[in-house]
């Protein structure tokens, strides 16, 4: 009884442990790799799978996800002779689980690798200036060559990226010291630019002031003379209308009489002023005789003008 109990509990091990062995559950984003009595025979997907006992093996466990592969810190040499420190980080990924297992013996250590020497071999292309604004070329060029030799392992190489370019103490002081020159020399630039500006800003602000002043006194002035124009113009208006009043009115009955004595009034008083203003006065000979004055005033008013005709 207790020997057919070992015997019964021994078969239930066996096919515990058989059934471990053959039944197999592959994770998602993974892929093994089955070799069948020491020779590849599948790939296995995300899944459940049942292999045979004893004859098929999972030789080989891949992760299909991206991978960020930490590149260490080397030194490097530019074109102007130059030591740097730089570092990076790789991005990659199995798309052939097959070729990664019998590819490369290990993947990861080979193109870190080969990502080193080639960083180094494209950092001394380039002086060390270029060596921080090329960043972006040189992740290209180091991604087209890892490309390139990852192909036949079943691998690819999505991007690189350059973490920290490092240079020694001294070139770091003396890039600082040509950075700080360079901003005094830009603020020198930009005062002068502000101060050439603002005077220039003044000095056309003064022409336009001038130009102004110019045109308002141009105006004052033309104003001024169509001011004096329209004056004359309503003096000699004025003067015209009043003859014209004045010969109308001696044309009516009793303005010869009205015109004689307005004669005789303004000659008495303008020789009464010229009495006044001198001491010495030169008389005519018919000074007292007033009458043959106003006569010889209305006989020249009754003298016709020039070119016309005197009435009968």
């Amino acid at each position: 009884m207790t020997g057919g109990f070992l015997v019964v509990l021994f078969l239930a091990l066996l096919v515990l442990y058989v059934i471990a062995k053959t039944a197999v559950v592959v994770p998602q984003q993974s892929a093994y790799v089955v070799e069948r009595l020491g020779k590849y025979s599948a790939t296995l997907d995300a899944g459940f799978h049942i292999l045979l006992p004893f004859i098929d093996t999972i030789r080989y466990k891949h992760s299909l996800k991206e991978t960020a592969v930490d590149i260490p810190e080397q030194v490097c040499i530019t074109r102007d002779n130059v030591q740097v420190s730089v570092d990076g980080v790789l991005y990659l990924k199995v798309l052939h689980p097959q070729r990664a297992s019998y590819g490369i013996s290990d993947y990861h250590f080979a193109l870190s690798q080969l990502a080193q020497t080639t960083l180094r071999s494209e950092i001394g292309k380039i002086e060390l200036d270029r060596t921080f604004e090329e960043r972006t070329n040189i992740n290209i060029q180091v991604v087209n060559e890892l490309d390139k030799a990852s192909e036949p392992w079943g691998v690819k190489v999505l991007r690189y990226e350059i973490k920290n370019i490092t240079p020694p103490k001294d070139v770091l002081n003396a890039m600082e010291k040509q950075m700080r020159a360079e901003r005094e020399k830009r603020a020198l630039i930009l005062t002068s630019e502000g101060e050439r500006d603002a005077a220039i800003n003044q000095a056309e602000g003064e022409k336009q002031q001038v130009i102004k002043a110019s045109e308002a006194k141009k105006q004052q002035q033309i104003n001024e003379a169509e001011g004096a124009a329209a004056a004359i113009l309503a003096i000699a208006q004025a003067t015209a209308e009043g003859l014209r009043k004045v010969a109308e009115t001696i044309q009516v009955p009793g303005g010869q009489e009205a015109v004689q004595l307005r004669v005789a009034e303004q000659y008495i008083t303008k020789f009464g002023e010229l009495a006044k203003a001198t001491n010495t006065l030169v008389l005519p000979a018919s000074v007292s005789d007033v009458g043959s004055m106003i006569a010889l005033a209305m006989s020249a008013m009754r003298q016709p003008a020039p070119g016309s005709t005197a009435k009968s």
